[in-house]
């Protein structure tokens, strides 16, 4: 079996992953906040997150991986969406949740086994309030509940942080009803028109981190594999979350893996709607191909900062085409199933090298645009794909990819005018057949003309 190695944050190195149980291998990620459209960042996290389940699920097989990400569907964030807009905030969360789960399958993000969402696990969170409560880590104030923070002596254990460097370098709500600044919200009161349920503390809502906890435990049980996110959640999300799973369940080690991807800037400084340098998903793929944003993800190591930049993304479109073409040559090569090429899968087993896998990616294309023989040919064009599988690439026919529209009146106007080019031929108008031809030239369009009918690509 592949032996995976993982970048843990939890011992700062990278360290060989053991599962649990072999036989249930159990990942947990957090998901999205569903009150505006998905961002490059969110896109970042679910495709590496992909990739790594692609692994798992390679090497110790499908049925032997639960994968949980989660959505957040109450939070501060709706609550403030719905007073900018006025929307009810149901509408605004289903709306949301459809548009990433639209935009994730552009970027052909699998589906995880659970997609719970927070409003399902409220009794859940209440249960584990009560656990920190009984077991002195929480304590009530001005109809709040708060984790103690004092009273868990090793506080800050995954980030690696002391408390004055978690106070300096995150935003503390100041609330005079804290024993310690660093105590966070378990429980808090809502307004009549917030959304709330009931509970031993009165009509309230959970805090963001206790979410979760709470479902991760239902799900994947009290201790599971591997948690990830991005690194911006270190802390102080994920270190609430361990203390808070820790201390409400004795023996409890919660995530034996915590897997980080790294930051996504834009040009070079962090993204940021204050700088003019925020993109949402749907704005790049309305313009770009949707595989070309995955691969270029897929160019940077995931630990490290990723550095968004059109050019990139334009040189990303450019390694499919040259992808693409090595199917298109053997697209009437019958594929052979094969297993991915055991470079790229140990490149990708050392801690998801995805750009050591992209390389023998590159490295297969070239031998298979180089084959002459026929069964070398199928042998290579299989092992080309189930490569790339492992990458979630290469995921369309080679011929939808070379029309490339990310407009489907455009893709229309383009098979109307290759019609009335048909029609034209036919009436032996060779001048406007040639016209059609040269327009679309012009627009970037070639056509290739065979005894099966007329195709087009985009150069």
């Amino acid at each position: 079996m592949t032996q995976i190695y993982l970048h843990n944050t939890l011992k700062q190195r990278k360290d060989e992953f053991i599962p649990i149980d072999e036989k249930n291998v159990r990942m947990y990620v957090c998901g999205p906040t569903v009150y505006d459209r998905a961002h490059l960042g969110n896109a970042k996290t679910s495709v590496v997150f992909d990739v790594l389940y692609r692994l798992l699920c390679q090497v110790y097989g499908k049925d032997h991986v639960t994968y949980v990400s989660n959505i957040t569907d109450v939070d501060d964030k709706i609550l403030n969406k719905h007073k900018e807009t006025g929307k009810p905030i149901r509408e605004i969360t289903e709306q949301t949740y459809q548009w990433y789960l639209e935009d994730m399958g552009k970027l052909n993000v699998l589906a995880p086994n659970y997609r719970p969402r927070a409003t399902e696990y409220i009794d859940e969170m209440i249960e584990l309030v009560k656990r920190l409560l009984k077991n002195g880590h929480a304590y009530e104030a001005q109809g709040h509940v708060l984790f103690d923070v004092d009273s868990m002596p090793n506080y800050g254990f995954l980030s690696g942080r002391s408390m004055k460097e978690m106070l300096a370098g995150a935003r503390i709500e100041v609330a005079d009803y804290k024993k310690n600044p660093a105590d966070f919200i378990l429980w808090k009161p809502s307004d009549p028109d917030q959304p709330g349920w009931d509970s031993p503390w009165g009509y309230g809502r959970p805090g963001w981190h206790l979410e979760c906890s709470a479902m991760s435990s239902k799900l994947l049980g009290n201790d599971f594999d591997i948690h990830g996110g991005g690194s911006d959640l270190i802390f102080p999300h994920h270190e609430n979350e361990c203390a808070q799973s820790t201390c409400a369940f004795e023996g409890s080690h919660f995530a034996h893996y915590w897997v980080h991807a790294g930051m996504l800037m834009v040009d070079g400084v962090k993204m940021s709607k204050s700088l003019g340098n925020f993109h949402n998903v749907d704005e790049i793929i309305s313009k770009y191909p949707a595989e070309a944003l995955r691969l270029l993800f897929l160019t940077t190591h995931y630990h490290q900062p990723f550095n968004f930049t059109f050019a990139g993304l334009e040189q990303a479109k450019s390694v499919l085409d040259k992808f693409y073409n090595a199917l298109l040559k053997t697209s009437d090569v019958e594929v052979i199933s094969c297993a991915p090429n055991a470079k790229l899968l140990d490149a990708l087993a050392d801690d998801l090298n995805t750009p050591a896998a992209l390389a023998v990616l590159h490295e297969i294309a070239g031998e298979l645009n180089k084959a002459e023989i026929t069964e070398d040919k199928a042998r290579l064009k299989g092992e080309f794909l189930a490569s790339a599988k492992l990458l979630g690439l290469l995921y369309q026919q080679p011929e939808i990819w070379f029309k490339g529209g990310v407009n489907d009146n455009e893709d229309a106007e383009i098979e109307a005018k290759i019609q009335a080019r048909a029609e034209a031929k036919k009436n032996k108008d060779w001048a406007t057949a040639d016209k059609i031809r040269d327009e679309l030239k012009a627009q970037g369009i070639v056509l290739e003309d065979s005894a099966a009918g007329t195709t087009w690509k985009r150069l």
